[in-house]
């Protein structure tokens, strides 16, 4: 059975037994994950259905990529730029395709009879001790628009010298 999945951006053709270079996964080697972004599944020349399958695999380390020279040149202006780069990656074994365990539901602990009412108590006197306040009147819109004007200054008449 082989299946497509999809997991750091890119698309792989799996199946179980394979090794694959992946982008950088969380982990240590000999961990388990599970890819759960499964697109496409089939069985020889026959497609099934993709819905709740996920892609176990163990990882096997974590490596680094070939080096990539990034050279950035203007012509007549002398502009040149060297730069590398080393992709993090991860390598994993696929150990099986196949429908996704579900794990056994958790039984949660019912809520002690004495303790809620308890606490509904205590909580109910705190709500009514706070008084409401009562709401400022909102101005008018006009009113905020047009500033209030400050009443002209009188200008000093000359003096004339006799």
């Amino acid at each position: 059975m082989f299946a497509i999945v999809r997991t750091g951006g890119k698309q792989y053709r799996v199946a179980a037994g394979d090794k694959i270079a992946v982008e950088k996964i969380e982990g240590e080697a000999g961990d388990t994950v599970s890819l759960g972004d499964v697109l496409l599944a089939g069985d020889g020349g026959e497609v099934k259905d993709a819905k709740g399958l996920t892609v176990s695999a163990e990882i096997i380390a974590q490596t680094r990529g070939e080096k990539v020279i990034v050279f950035k040149k203007r012509r007549r202006h002398n502009y040149r730029r060297r730069n590398g780069h080393r992709q993090s990656l991860t390598l994993l074994r696929i150990l099986a395709v196949g429908e996704a365990k579900k794990a056994a539901p958790k039984k949660e602990a019912a809520p002690k009879k004495e303790e809620a009412p308890a606490a509904e108590a205590k909580a109910a006197p705190a709500k009514e001790a706070a008084p409401k306040k009562a709401a400022a009147p909102k101005k008018d819109a006009a009113e905020k628009a047009a500033p209030a004007k400050k009443p002209a200054a009188k200008k000093a008449a000359p003096k004339k010298d006799a």
